[in-house]
């Protein structure tokens, strides 16, 4: 905002609107923000309005050491998800700023970090969904201040004739394998959610306050969520040994435990892929029984026969000739 000021003074509230993806009542809040911090945003007369920066004001220029700027590099080129992963749009274009600003030997120094830069891949390469940075922080906002926020959701691909307009208590904001989640009560579903922050198109404070729940987990809330929202199969199982030895294998968002009143352990979730959950339950050291699905039997067995079969080829001796 402080850009658009800067380049168009006296620019209206409507149209700082439209260029940044808010509400006007929003821009009313950043001029509050700005003004807040020392700023002298100041509206201008007249039946149009607008906003200008006070003349003779210059905002100072950011000055980094080089260890600063390098260390800031190496910080933004993590968000990438992939070596072959463009960076997300807001990143790209600090990252570019950071560089246009230093002095050529330090520029030379990062560009030769962002080409050399390698990270291992993400085994979930799905989870490259990067948030709306402003929606990110209103989020964090509306959690640390317990005020209710309005929230337009939708859906990963971003079709925008299937999204919903709601009202949300956020409890909560995580990040986790490269995704964002917030936690809290939404009033159109009536219940406790958990939304993707990335998915979340459009957002504002409103002024309703909220008690959130006492000792609220956040990160226990949502890995319940993950380990029940996964689609394809509905999972139960029943360990023969008691919680705290099963959660030492299995633990959310793998699936959630629930300690039975005869000892042993109700393990049960969501999954999406049924060969991944098999290979992943055969680590549990205990006896078990597998109430649904019928599917994760056969696997399991599968599993065991193809594990019986390396056994055996070892055991012989090397030139043996089978019978």
């Amino acid at each position: 905002m402080l850009e658009l000021l800067q380049d168009r003074p006296g620019i209206t509230g409507p149209a700082l609107a439209d260029e940044l993806g808010v509400t006007t009542r929003t821009i009313r809040r950043y001029v509050v923000t700005l003004q807040d911090m020392g700023i002298p945003v100041e509206p201008a007369a007249g039946r149009t309005g607008g906003y200008w920066l006070r003349p003779g004001f210059r905002m100072p220029p950011l000055m980094f050491s080089a260890e600063e700027a390098i260390g800031l590099a190496v910080a933004l080129l993590n968000t990438r998800t992939s070596n072959t992963a463009t960076l997300p749009t807001p990143v790209a274009n600090a990252l570019g700023k950071i560089e246009r600003a230093l002095p050529q030997e330090l520029a030379n120094q990062i560009a030769t970090i962002r080409e050399g830069f390698r990270m291992a891949e993400n085994p979930w390469p799905e989870s490259d969904a990067f948030p709306n940075p402003l929606v990110l922080a209103t989020l964090i906002q509306g959690a640390m201040t317990n005020q209710r926020c309005w929230i337009r959701y939708g859906r990963p691909d971003g079709d925008l004739t299937d999204q919903t307009a709601r009202e949300v208590d956020p409890y909560g904001v995580i990040a986790y394998y490269g995704r964002w989640y917030m936690h809290g009560w939404c009033h159109l579903r009536k219940g406790p959610r958990t939304f993707r922050v990335d998915r979340v198109r459009r957002i504002d404070l409103l002024p309703q306050r909220f008690e959130p729940p006492v000792d609220f987990d956040i990160q226990g809330a949502i890995m319940q969520s993950i380990a029940l929202t996964r689609s394809g199969w509905d999972v139960e199982i029943v360990v023969d040994a008691p919680v705290e030895h099963v959660q030492r294998y299995i633990a959310p968002p793998t699936a959630l435990l629930e300690a039975r009143s005869d000892g042993r352990t109700r393990l049960y979730c969501t999954s999406d892929n049924i060969d991944w959950f098999a290979w992943r339950i055969s680590e549990v050291p205990f006896p078990m029984t597998i109430v649904r699905p019928d599917l994760l039997r056969t696997r399991l067995n599968e599993l065991g026969q193809r594990l019986l079969a390396v056994d055996l080829a070892v055991a012989e001796p090397a030139g043996a000739v089978g019978a």
